[in-house]
């Protein structure tokens, strides 16, 4: 399985719309098509996780253009204009346990488990830069809807209109059963002011510390999407083109990291080797262990831009 995708070009994203970002599974590498999560008013939003394929060379048709994250980064950059981005986040995290019946299936323990995980890994206790954003759990919420279990794609809306708190700063973490075609999948922090209740992350709870989801079951699935939820794209935006994922310090990339390869190169004729070990690739977790000054820079930039204001 591969990790995310982010849906349909950002520019009808910008326009219309709201569909998130995702982490593809075993059904995309062995090249099945499928269908994204729906939103307010775009059709379907997932080929991985926020619209991103996991096959080597098959970038799907919902990847974010060159101009597409241009525009984003102009309209970050107006928004920016007189505003400081805070030195430090602390984000409060409800986090909503789907179950299919009585008997749980992710305990309290494990959802304190994946905080802890990605305290440790935004902290830079994995390897990377500490990037200054820390999670605060406020409250566990358990749901017991077997459909919404099996199938929180097409039960999202519902899902989320039912489960979701606070406002733009509060992250809602939905833990229930994807497909095989996927691992999680987000919202970004521009879609926010178009659909507030369909705002947060949703991960497989196979992929928790210690779960099920052989090769991503680190907790770094949550580590990925929240990354998207933050404002990253994956590092293999765009290819080897300019602007690629708009960060300066993750070298370009033409294509997601399968496995845990060893200096990976696809775009040897542009600096640095492919950043196959940060988090925002497609890595296995064994093989994911870093964020970049320039991605925590941005993190804390969306954050002021789109997140910083008071929960309701």
């Amino acid at each position: 399985m591969a990790r995310r995708a982010t849906a349909v070009s950002l520019a009808c994203l910008l326009a219309a719309g709201f569909i998130p970002p995702l982490r593809p599974g075993a059904a995309l590498a062995a090249g099945c098509d499928v269908a994204a999560p729906h939103r307010a008013h775009a059709p379907a939003a997932r080929t991985r996780g926020h619209g991103h394929w996991r096959v080597p060379g098959r970038p799907g048709p919902r990847s974010p253009r060159p101009q597409d994250v241009a525009m984003v980064m102009a309209e970050l950059g107006k928004r920016l204009s007189g505003v400081t981005p805070p030195s430090e986040i602390t984000v409060p995290t409800r986090v909503h346990v789907i179950s299919p019946g009585p008997e749980r299936r992710v305990s309290d323990q494990a959802v304190q488990a994946q905080i802890d995980t990605l305290n440790s890994a935004y902290g830079g206790r994995f390897g990377g830069v500490d990037t200054g954003v820390r999670f605060r759990l406020d409250g566990i919420t358990v749901k017991e809807q077997a459909a919404w279990f099996s199938d929180p794609v097409g039960h999202e809306r519902a899902m989320k209109s039912a489960m979701h708190a606070g406002g733009a700063g509060t992250l809602n973490l939905y833990i229930a059963q994807l497909s095989e075609l996927m691992l999680g999948f987000a919202s970004y922090p521009y879609w926010y002011a178009g659909a507030p209740a369909l705002d947060g992350v949703v991960i497989d709870w196979r992929s928790l510390p210690g779960g099920a989801m052989s090769d991503y079951n680190k907790g770094f699935t949550g580590v990925h999407e929240i990354g998207h939820w933050l404002g990253l794209f994956h590092t293999f935006e765009n290819g080897c083109k300019a602007p690629g994922d708009g960060i300066d310090d993750t070298s370009p990339e033409a294509r997601p990291t399968e496995a845990c390869p060893q200096g990976k190169d696809t775009c040897p004729g542009q600096p640095g080797q492919d950043p196959a070990h940060n988090y925002m690739d497609y890595a296995h977790d064994r093989c994911m262990w870093e964020f970049t000054v320039g991605q925590a820079d941005r993190m804390h930039e969306m954050w002021a831009a789109y997140r910083d204001t008071p929960a309701v």
